[in-house]
């Protein structure tokens, strides 16, 4: 079992400078946490895994391939792998806790010899 406490890895972030902390890594899942400040510009890129974010706490809103919603604490956002997306409109420091399966960046290995997700090799 692994324990971790949100406000023990956001004072990591803090200490790092940091955006995203992940503390949970398997060869199937990875877990972190995402904190951007209100009026931050995300910075994100599409990943290579799919995703969800939990937001913990704040307020933005959030486009993802052709959709634009409003998210707030309890909102939970799946996000395809290879799929556009970014937190925007940032009005209360957010923090977000986001979930990879398979870990972040398992399938970059196929992505950068012409394989994306789920294609055949």
């Amino acid at each position: 079992m692994e324990l971790h406490e949100v406000s023990d890895v956001l004072a990591r972030l803090t200490t790092s400078g940091r955006l995203f902390e992940e503390f949970v890594r398997s060869h199937d899942l990875s877990v972190g946490l995402y904190r951007l400040e209100a009026g931050a510009t995300d910075p994100q890129a599409p990943h290579t895994e799919d995703e969800v974010y939990y937001v913990v706490s704040g307020q933005a809103r959030i486009h993802v391939g052709e959709e634009t919603r409003t998210v707030g604490p309890g909102s939970i956002i799946f996000v395809a792998a290879d799929v556009e997306h970014r937190f925007f409109d940032i009005t209360e420091d957010l923090v977000v806790l986001v979930v990879f399966g398979p870990a972040e960046y398992t399938h970059r290995v196929d992505h950068e010899r012409g394989h994306p997700h789920g294609a055949a090799g």
